[in-house]
């Protein structure tokens, strides 16, 4: 026989027998797990306890007996798949070729091959700092130069971050983070609220790293911005060597937007502050 849970403050005492409501003649048995998930049977609720648990303003939720603890904990922070929070992009234009897989709820995992050496290298540092999975295959025209692969593999990225975080139900939503690598130190500080905003101050002092024009990197998180819908702000508070403020730069920004896209338990499934749907368009945002 199946059982019902819900959600609430001190159920027990809501649920007693001496609680109003057409109850069977046996006390309900109630129990509760770890993750703080109370566990009512036998057999799922009844219409007249669900009005009680209405008039009480308890949650009902979806029977999670057999879940563990973390997937009923993300199943009631709104975590559109337990498993993961996936987004993937195929990019084709005259000048690319771009495949970009992205999983918000990975480990760490980086297979990425542009063709640009050092982008390679700062997706990976996205991938490891933010604890995301990201792979990124992408071929294009660097026999002119690396601009237009920079660019599409970017806005591919951003357009995979905006499929994985769905409805956005749950997530922290801001993000705030300072990283220093040796003598270099990188703010960076964001919101995934569906308006588009890059502020970049960065003095990156040399116009290459190895072959990468480094006037590409404020281009590149452009056009994620721009794909994602996110606000972001990126300062440079310290540094002199042109990789490091850059690498700096992305461990940062992974950082901040690891801690943006985590679900915070005490949200329980409400968007922060959002009104309708989140689309493409950015007819609707986040206020």
């Amino acid at each position: 026989m199946g059982v019902s849970l819900f959600y609430g403050p001190n159920p027990p005492s809501l649920l007693s027998s001496s609680s109003s409501g057409d109850f069977s003649s046996k006390p309900p048995l109630l129990s509760s797990s770890p993750c703080g998930v109370f566990k009512v049977g036998p057999g799922p609720l009844s219409f007249p306890k669900l009005l009680l648990l209405r008039k009480k303003k308890i949650r009902p939720m979806m029977p999670l007996s057999s879940l563990s603890c973390e997937s009923q904990a993300a199943a009631q922070n709104g975590s559109p798949n337990t498993a993961g929070r996936f987004g993937e992009v195929k990019r084709v234009t005259k000048e690319t070729d771009v495949l970009v897989k992205l999983n918000l709820d990975g480990s760490g995992i980086a297979d990425c091959s542009t063709d640009i050496p050092f982008l390679d290298h700062m997706l990976d540092q996205l991938a490891s700092h933010g604890l995301f999975d990201v792979q990124v295959k992408a071929h294009g025209d660097i026999h002119i130069d690396d601009h237009h692969t920079n660019e599409d593999v970017a806005l591919a990225i951003g357009t995979a971050l905006l499929q994985a975080l769905g409805d956005r139900k749950g997530i922290n939503r801001f993000g705030d983070f300072s990283a220093p690598l040796d003598e270099a130190l990188v703010h960076v500080s964001l919101d995934l609220s569906g308006r588009p905003h890059l502020s970049y101050d960065l003095n990156i002092p040399t116009e290459r790293v190895g072959t990468y024009d480094t006037q590409l990197v404020e281009h590149f998180f452009q056009s994620l911005v721009n794909t994602s819908g996110m606000t972001l702000h990126i300062r440079q508070l310290a540094g002199k060597n042109s990789h490091h403020i850059i690498e700096a730069t992305f461990k940062a920004f992974a950082r901040a937007l690891r801690q943006a896209t985590e679900y915070d338990p005490r949200r329980r499934g409400s968007v922060p502050r959002f009104l309708g749907n989140l689309d493409l368009n950015w007819d609707t945002k986040m206020l």
